[in-house]
C-alpha cells in the first residue's frame, strides 16, 4: 500500500469485522520512529489461525481467497529495519479478554519508509462506516498529540445523534485539522 493510513483502514475493518466494540489506532512517533499499534475487543483468532494469518492466502474473507492487508504490512515495516507483531485471543477461550493487537514498528529514515497518509481521512472513513462501533486515536508526537475518543463524543451527544451525522462527521474532521495544525 502507497500510505501507512491504508494499512489503518484494512486492519481496522478486520476489527470491525471481527464483532469489535472498541478500536484503538495509537500512533507513537519519534524523529526516527514510527510505532502502530491497533488494537481491539473483537472475537480474536485461534492459535491455529494466528500462526498463518501473515501468509497472503490466508484469509476469512470470502469474497476473495487472498488477504494482503497484513502481510504487506509486515513487509512495510521489515523494509525499513522494523517488524511487526501479532498478538490475539480468542473469545470462546477468554471471554473476558480477547480482542487482538497489531503492532508495527518502522524505522521513518530509511530509504523504503510508507508515509502515513491521510490518516485524519481515514478515521472518519471508519467512523462514517461503522458509527456502532467505538474508536480511539491517538497520535503522539514529538511536537504535539492528537486524540479523538468517539466515546467522548456519544457521552456528549447522547443517543439521539449518531457519529454518522454529517455534522459531527464534519466537526471530527475540523477537530482532527485542527489538532494536527501545520504539522500532517
Amino acid at each position: 500500500m502507497k500510505e501507512l493510513s491504508l494499512n489503518i483502514l484494512d486492519i481496522a475493518q478486520n476489527s470491525i469485522h471481527a464483532e469489535a466494540s472498541l478500536v484503538e489506532i495509537l500512533l507513537t512517533e519519534t524523529e526516527e520512529t514510527l510505532k502502530l499499534e491497533i488494537k481491539d475487543d473483537g472475537r480474536g483468532m485461534s492459535e491455529e489461525f494466528l500462526s498463518r494469518v501473515t501468509d497472503p492466502f490466508s484469509t476469512t474473507r470470502t469474497t476473495r481467497k487472498v488477504g494482503l492487508g497484513l502481510p504487506l504490512l509486515k513487509l512495510a515495516a521489515e523494509q525499513t529495519g522494523g517488524y511487526m507483531e501479532i498478538t490475539s485471543r480468542e473469545r470462546a477461550l477468554h471471554p473476558e479478554d480477547h480482542g487482538t493487537e497489531v503492532t508495527a514498528f518502522f524505522y521513518k529514515n530509511h530509504l523504503d519508509f510508507t508515509p502515513l497518509g491521510d490518516v485524519i481521512s481515514t478515521v472518519v472513513s471508519l467512523v462514517q462506516g461503522s458509527p456502532e462501533v467505538d474508536f480511539l486515536f491517538l497520535h503522539e508526537m514529538p511536537e504535539r498529540t492528537v486524540r479523538l475518543d468517539t466515546r467522548e463524543i456519544r457521552e456528549v451527544l447522547g443517543d439521539e445523534v449518531p457519529l454518522s451525522s454529517p455534522d459531527v462527521l464534519v466537526w471530527i474532521r475540523e477537530s482532527l485539522v485542527e489538532q494536527y495544525g501545520d504539522g500532517e
